[in-house]
């Protein structure tokens, strides 16, 4: 007896506090995967850059053999301001030299990959009022830019999801959730297809030292809003047309970006995950609302019968002074 009542107690217990219990999992698995995250970068690249640091230790020594007459402090001097300009998206290199990073194409591109987000880091202001304007552009465009993207993604999806659900649901009978779904999932095997794979092929034939994998990479990283910068497009030496290419890239960053917001607002608005969200939202007490209202409305009404009150004693001061008229009896003045 004791034990059923226990075991009923923690039931009650746990449904009552559900949704604290769920977000609670949500994070610990959240924070369980960062560190698997962690673990599998670190346990994958960790090798590849104790090789990488390895050669470039041989090539140092090396190089300091055969030209005696230059010393190590003066070599890592050199290498130190090379690698210091290379940060800010300028190289010394003959074949990088002839590509300018703040003509006006360049600056269209960067001033994108700001306001989206992106921010692929391989050209960075260098002067102080370039900096000082990137903040300010920054603190404007970015959410000029969200309310953007939000407008033109709430227009293009009344048109490429709801209409298209609700007319097969309407018009052929079918499931509302089951149109959603299959919907769902054709739209996002478009978009990958439209913006992932055929990009990919097309950056794999215009980039030289790009694969395809190398390719469909960036295109992720981009239109994730990551943007690592470690494959940039158009900066290769001697790119042809690479103005328009710019201008292209820019153009295929904005709509890629605005297709994926596009497909994750028509899988937001799915049943099963609308209902999987709101299980670690936290559920509001009806009481408390019903309490709230009830006492919104009273203090409405309080404060309607006050300037009620107000306006008609306002009213009676308006009003001129009349001596109020002596009373009349009955038995007349012979009487009085």
């Amino acid at each position: 007896m004791l034990q059923s009542l226990a075991g009923s107690s923690c039931v009650r217990l746990v449904e009552r506090h559900r949704s604290a219990w769920c977000f609670g999992f949500l994070v610990l698995g959240y924070l369980l995967y960062l560190v698997f995250g962690a673990v599998v970068f670190s346990s994958v690249e960790l090798p590849y850059e104790d090789l990488l640091r390895q050669e470039l230790r041989k090539l140092k020594r090396r190089f300091l053999e055969e030209h005696e007459c230059l010393s190590e402090p003066q070599l890592e001097q050199f290498l130190g301001r090379v690698l210091e300009a290379s940060n800010y998206g300028v190289s010394v290199l003959s074949n990088a030299s002839g590509n300018w990073n703040w003509d006006f194409t360049s600056a269209l591109f960067f001033a994108s990959t700001v306001l989206s987000t992106t921010g692929y880091g391989h050209t960075v202001p260098l002067s102080d009022g370039g900096k000082a304007f990137c903040i300010i552009y920054s603190v404007i465009g970015i959410p000029f830019t969200l309310l953007f993207l939000t407008a033109v993604v709430q227009r293009i999806t009344v048109h490429v999801t709801r209409r298209p659900v609700l007319y097969f649901h309407v018009r052929w009978g079918f499931s509302k959730q089951a149109v959603a779904i299959v919907h769902a999932v054709l739209l996002g095997l478009v978009t990958v297809s439209c913006f992932f794979f055929i990009p990919a092929a097309v950056f794999s034939v215009l980039e030289d030292d790009w694969n395809f994998l190398e390719s469909f990479y960036f295109c992720f990283i981009s239109l994730s809003t990551i943007g690592l910068g470690d494959y940039v497009p158009g900066e290769g030496y001697n790119q042809k047309f690479r103005e328009l290419y710019k201008i292209g890239i820019t153009c295929y960053l904005l709509l890629g970006l605005i297709a994926m917001l596009v497909v994750l607002e028509t899988f937001c608005e799915l049943h099963e995950l609308k209902k999987f969200r709101k299980m670690f939202y936290v559920k509001k007490d009806k009481d408390e609302d019903q309490a709230h209202i009830m006492e919104h409305d009273q203090l409405s009404f309080s404060s309607i019968a006050d300037q009620a009150a107000g306006l008609k004693e306002d009213q009676k001061q308006d009003e001129p002074f009349v001596t109020p008229p002596s009373p009349v009896h009955a038995d007349g003045p012979t009487n009085h």
